[in-house]
């Protein structure tokens, strides 16, 4: 899936989610100060931000263009490569961490984008990935697909994307040559004062979601947006957002 848009247009669609969940993905592995950490599929940074708050050392890659280029200048003492998790430009043992929010389920190559990230980390390191709960209905999205189905029951939404059902992001890493695995759900709580501000994120074109919004003519966008309205408040909105999360830590 390609994000060929804004670092600012993610930043408020899916960075308000995603900088809560970092903050708690970080603690999984236990992130320190002098860690070597790598960031797999940055985006805007929403990690990437969290670990250097935590004084490791932190490299990050990212294939977008316009989020590499975002990161490189939030954050200037980073190490930012612009390529795909599936060719990790570094060498052996490289890493204490390796770490992917929300990218496994992008990924071209789940399972190569995972046994590149164990190439890189060291004996003894971790590499954590997470995802939302798409399948389990669970996700930051799910008021929208579910409104999305109702009208277009064909639609394709983004249960099927891979890590994204119980117990899939574990096979993936199992696949990958990865064991000693901990499974972990992480959740977040996102209030919007009002639908209107939890609509808009919508429209920037972010995300198959943002895609499906932007192919629809005007009067069937304008029947979604209204059947939303139905499934929720005109506000506040208070979303729950779940994310499966696996650790894994090699044998020293």
């Amino acid at each position: 899936m390609s994000f060929d848009v804004s670092a600012d247009a993610y930043q408020r669609f899916m960075g308000q989610y995603s900088e809560p969940l970092a903050k708690r993905f970080a603690d999984l592995p236990g992130v320190r100060a002098g860690q070597r950490v790598l960031d797999v599929g940055c985006g805007p940074g929403a990690l990437t931000a969290e670990l250097v708050n935590r004084a490791a050392v932190v490299s990050a890659v990212e294939p977008s263009a316009s989020f590499a280029a975002a990161v490189r200048a939030r954050l200037p003492g980073v190490d930012v490569r612009q390529c795909p998790a599936e060719q990790l430009p570094f060498p052996d043992d490289a890493f204490d961490v390796a770490m992917a929010q929300l990218v496994v389920h992008f990924m071209a190559d789940p399972v190569l984008g995972l046994r590149e990230m164990a190439r890189v980390t060291r004996p003894g390191g971790a590499v954590c990935a997470c995802v939302w709960d798409h399948a389990g209905a669970r996700g930051p999205l799910a008021a929208f697909w579910s409104a999305v189905r109702e009208l277009d029951p064909a639609a394709d939404d983004e249960s099927g994307l891979a890590g994204v059902r119980e117990g899939h992001l574990a096979s993936l890493f199992a696949q990958a040559g990865l064991s000693r695995v901990q499974v972990t759900t992480l959740t977040v709580e996102v209030r919007h004062a009002s639908f209107e501000q939890w609509w808009e994120p919508f429209t920037l074109g972010v995300g198959p979601a943002g895609a499906y919004v932007a192919s629809l003519p005007p009067d069937h966008r304008s029947a979604l947006r209204d059947q939303c309205r139905r499934h929720l408040p005109a506000g506040p909105v208070g979303i729950s957002a779940a994310a499966w999360a696996v650790t894994a830590r090699e044998g020293a």
